[in-house]
């Protein structure tokens, strides 16, 4: 499991460590309490994009009342123009009248059109805001850092060795294995599988193929003690009850485990596709990335970062304007298909939120499943203490509803 989650850890990796080390000086931007506060950290680069985000939409707010004001001053003067039309009786005046109603509908033409430009231009701006903050939003090293201790305690209740008195039980069981293993076919493949699994000091595999041998080889065990050995015989009943337990155990986490295999799946192509919509955005905008990575994912004073994502904001403006004027009729392809891959990528993202945040709940059940049991109850509610601080570090950092929610307010429609 610490693979997996290395897998996810390597998500963003280089953006990660510099944000952890961030200060924010930003008056819009509240200051960390101390570096490497992840979720803190989150929080303060949320803030710095909404701002950005109010500002673009604030923007487009003023020109939107500039637009109906001249659409509604227009429609006004279309409408005298209609009704001086119907009363004229003088031949020169109608034309007149005729030519300047042309005018005024091609005034509202543009109008509409410089609407339009004005929507689009707001729209990519907040695509590209939306896009590099991801830079510094996605950050699985949290999870990473808050769940290496969780999944190794979890792997570790999962081991029937390290449950008191089993050790000292299994040595006899294991020198019994050694001594009888010519002697009767399922002994021999036992002391085969367990000389396979390696190190039995230290680990006992009881899941999957080699746990079925295993309790043959246990059960034989048990039958060959005499009555005499009553204290071994209750011993090893224990032990075996124990070790059936501990399979079944392993065996549900393996199912609720598959689940964060698929997850770091979904997270790496997310980041290959991320990674690829960045650098597709900063082409189209002739920004160097290596100029990018010095001012925004390698800049911890997020004063700095404000201003220089007000300059891309800028230059996306810039952009769309320049794309219309190049393309008159086409200009509007390249700028959609982005503001589509960057709203996909946001949503994603928040349905993997969703997922992981799921996947927490199935370990709760699962230990729920466990907990009341004599042998192995202390151990689950341990892990159960530890999931409840992972489940609140991961809330505080990811709120997937709130992710998908402004991902699918991101765009105004004309």
């Amino acid at each position: 499991m610490t693979k997996k989650i290395l897998c996810i850890a390597a998500w963003l990796l280089s953006s990660i460590v510099a944000t952890a080390q961030s200060e924010d000086s930003s008056a819009a931007v509240k200051k960390a309490s101390a570096p490497g506060q992840t979720a803190d950290s989150l929080s303060s680069e949320k803030k710095l994009r909404e701002k950005l985000l109010d500002d673009i939409q604030a923007g487009l707010d003023k020109k939107n009342t500039t637009f109906d004001s001249t659409i509604h001053r227009i429609n006004n003067r279309v409408d005298d123009l209609d009704s001086a039309l119907k009363t004229t009786t003088s031949v020169k005046e109608k034309a007149e009248k005729l030519l300047e109603r042309v005018q005024v509908l091609e005034a509202r033409e543009k109008a509409v059109e410089q609407n339009e430009l004005d929507i689009y231009k707001a729209n990519y701006q907040s695509a590209v805001v939306n896009l590099i903050s991801m830079d510094r939003e996605i950050k699985p090293l949290l999870l990473f850092n808050a769940s290496r201790e969780f999944f190794s305690t979890l792997n570790e209740a999962g081991n029937p060795l390290n449950y008191p008195g089993y050790k000292d039980w299994f040595e006899k069981f294991s020198q019994y294995v050694k001594d009888n293993k010519s002697n009767e076919s399922m002994i021999t493949i036992s002391n085969n599988l367990l000389l396979f699994s390696g190190n039995t000091t230290s680990f006992l595999p009881v899941v999957g193929p080699i746990s079925s041998v295993l309790f043959a080889g246990m059960s034989t065990y048990l039958n060959s003690l005499s009555k005499k050995e009553k204290a071994l015989r209750e011993q090893s009943e224990k032990m075996i009850a124990l070790t059936m337990k501990v399979s079944q155990y392993g065996y549900d986490k393996g199912a609720v485990e598959h689940e964060w295999e698929l997850i770091t799946d979904e997270l790496m192509n997310l980041q290959s596709l991320y990674l690829r919509n960045l650098n597709i955005n900063l082409a189209m905008l002739k920004i160097d990335p290596a100029v990018y990575d010095e001012n925004f994912s390698k800049e911890s004073d997020a004063e700095k970062r404000y201003q220089y994502l007000t300059t891309i904001r800028q230059k996306a403006s810039d952009y769309v304007e320049a794309q219309k004027a190049i393309a008159p009729k086409d200009w509007k392809e390249a700028v959609y298909n982005q503001m589509n891959q960057v709203q996909s990528l946001k949503m994603r993202f928040g349905q993997i939120t969703f997922r992981i945040n799921e996947n927490i709940f199935k370990y709760s059940s699962l230990f729920n499943k466990y907990k009341a049991d004599p042998e192995i109850g202390a151990k689950m509610t341990d892990l159960q203490n530890k999931l409840l601080g992972l489940k609140e570090i991961f809330d505080k950092a990811f709120d997937p509803l709130d992710y998908i929610n402004s991902a699918t307010r991101m765009y105004k429609v004309a």
